[in-house]
């Protein structure tokens, strides 16, 4: 039991420090979690999706994906597709006086529907490539270093992930006396307009950039 100790803690460790980093998904949870809205099924998707995709990677299929490089090729334009239009969406909400993105807490009369909500989480949870380029190859390769220890280590990493997106959407509750105004909440997505275009570009950085000899 012991012996398993090391890599438990070491995968809790590298997973935390990989999906602690601002990204697409981070941001939606925190959104979601100011506003009160389908809080369990988000949390439940990233979370889930993370231990399969960290499962996946010990598993092996990182090394089949690595002899398939057009799969993440066009997970990369889809996902930069996707987060350009989101991005697009939350400056128009940051830009227009009032409406659905505005108030703080729950308000049915403007709550984003579950479907919506949780179709919105499983796009940027799997379109993006830099979740398989962390969950299944890099956190899968480093796993399998462990030996009969990769389990564990890919248990802490899980763990880490459960851990992450639970404390920062439940807690993201705690910033909702800071965000009561109308202002406050253009602000918020003024700033997640930026972010979510910006990661589009940096998305398509490698596909546009000069090509490998």
């Amino acid at each position: 039991m012991a012996s398993m100790f090391a890599p438990t803690l070491s995968g809790f460790g590298l997973g935390l420090s990989l999906i602690v980093a601002i990204g697409a998904q981070n941001v939606f949870v925190l959104r979601q979690g100011v506003r009160r809205e389908h809080l369990v099924a988000v949390v439940a998707i990233c979370a889930l999706s993370d231990v399969a995709l960290i499962a996946a990677g010990i598993a092996g299929i990182g090394a089949a994906l690595d002899r398939m490089p057009w799969l993440l090729d066009g997970a990369r334009w889809a996902g930069a597709a996707f987060l350009a239009g989101y991005g697009g969406l939350a400056a128009r909400r940051a830009v227009r006086p009032g409406g659905s993105g505005l108030t703080a807490g729950h308000d049915p009369g403007r709550a984003t529907t579950a479907a919506a909500a949780i179709a919105t989480c499983l796009a940027l949870t799997w379109l993006n490539p830099h979740v398989y380029l962390d969950t299944v190859f890099l956190l899968g390769s480093v796993a399998n270093t462990h030996g009969e220890g990769r389990w564990a280590f890919g248990l802490g990493a899980a763990v880490a992930s459960v851990v992450w997106f639970t404390a920062l959407g439940f807690g993201a509750r705690l910033l909702g006396r800071w965000l009561s105004t109308p202002r406050a909440w253009r602000v918020l997505d003024g700033v997640i307009a930026v972010l979510m275009l910006v990661l589009a570009a940096l998305l398509l950085a490698p596909a546009l950039g000069p090509a490998h000899e």
